[in-house]
């Protein structure tokens, strides 16, 4: 049962899919779908114990270049909710308007840099935190980034009759976009040097996330899925899906009092906060679910999906009668998956497996498994 991370992949969590052109896809079919999925997780977010599986059909071209071109990154989007329906599953699959990692940088004038092949990066630093708040900025809305987006999002809606699931695009947390934009070798110096500018400045963030979050909130109406983006989301959840991978950068202290605050103001305009970190965030676990209003956090359990995975141990009686869900990412084999759910699982949970099964046949095999354990 090996558990190493594939270096000759793209990306470990992507699924090969067809393309298909929205006007030949069955909108009426994947919104009956999704429907009939939906009630299921009603009764899994209104309950205080229980599992539920998703299998995520992520696109490795939707989360590089194609990203930007909005007729591509819908083809293969649609392409990947129809595969979707093979697999056994409790949580549908939905359309998202990703644009990079940069959305919320873009108030503060920073554009995106392109390179063949991949998705875009911010451009340029800023010196320190307090040359950040003394430059001018702008509503995200108003950014070219910002603009793409909106137009992204209704064109998505008009070429699907808005009765398909969307989520928001991705956005990042104010210290996940603030320590994109400036310069890392005074960043986190300005957490102890400068930590007035430093709650300004995530406030500040903040407020431009919310704003940004409100607009799309608009446009997408009743197709909108919480928390979106990487995490399982579904019309019946709530709460506001930010990354905040620097976390890993910071001990606990500094971390919840200088930047779980303005987390938790962007997460509370949107039903509660939703937290993801890429990497080993398991000796801030129990800071996690101690964060106001937490809805549900996300991680990976396997090496398959991130080499730098959380180890499983503690995870259950941490989570457990907390009411948060934990978001588990488990890229790996049957067996390893239904290990890792065995380490994870303990009544009181509320455990939400993201698999990425090559077939239809090992998804149904995994499925029962899961849910068989966690009774």
């Amino acid at each position: 049962m090996k558990d190493e991370f594939n270096v000759n992949l793209a990306d470990s969590q992507a699924t090969v899919v067809t393309p298909i052109e929205a006007e030949k896809f069955d909108i009426e079919g994947y919104a009956a779908y999704a429907g009939e999925l939906d009630e299921t997780c009603k009764k899994f977010w209104e309950s205080d114990s229980g599992v539920l599986v998703y299998r995520r059909m992520r696109v490795k071209e939707v989360f590089a270049e194609d990203c930007c071109d909005m007729k591509k990154s819908l083809e293969w989007q649609l392409g990947a909710l129809q595969q979707s329906m093979r697999f056994k599953a409790d949580i549908p699959n939905f359309l998202e308007p990703w644009y990079g990692l940069g959305t919320v940088a873009s108030a503060y004038g920073f554009g995106y840099i392109w390179e063949k092949g991949q998705a875009p990066a911010v451009d340029g630093k800023f010196a320190s935190t307090a040359a950040l708040l003394e430059a001018p900025y702008q509503p995200v809305a108003e950014t070219e980034i910002g603009r793409h987006t909106l137009d992204m999002v209704s064109y998505f809606l008009d070429k699907t009759k808005g009765q398909l699931p969307m989520s928001y695009c991705d956005v990042q947390s104010p210290l996940n976009t603030l320590s994109n934009i400036i310069d890392s070798n005074q960043f986190y110096m300005d957490f102890y040097l400068d930590a007035e500018a430093m709650h300004r400045a995530m406030d500040r963030t903040a407020d431009l996330l919310i704003d940004f979050t409100r607009a799309q909130q608009e446009l997408i109406g009743n197709a909108l899925v919480k928390p979106g983006h990487g995490f399982a989301s579904s019309r019946q959840f709530d709460g506001l899906g930010m990354s905040d991978d620097t976390i890993t950068m910071l001990s606990a202290d500094l971390y919840m009092d200088m930047a779980v605050p303005a987390m938790v103001k962007a997460g509370d305009a949107f039903g509660g906060t939703v937290f993801h970190s890429c990497g080993n965030w398991s000796d801030k676990k129990g800071d996690i679910v101690s964060i106001p209003h937490i809805r549900m956090a996300d991680g990976a359990f396997s090496k398959g999906t991130d080499p730098g995975a959380n180890p499983t141990d503690g995870y259950a009686d941490t989570f457990a009668g907390t009411g948060v869900v934990l978001n588990a990412r488990i890229v790996g084999s049957p067996e390893l998956v239904e290990n890792k759910v065995k380490e994870l699982w303990k009544p009181g949970m509320k455990l939400i497996v993201v698999t990425y099964c090559e077939t239809p046949e090992e998804q149904e095999y995994v499925y029962n498994k899961i849910h068989e354990i966690c009774r």
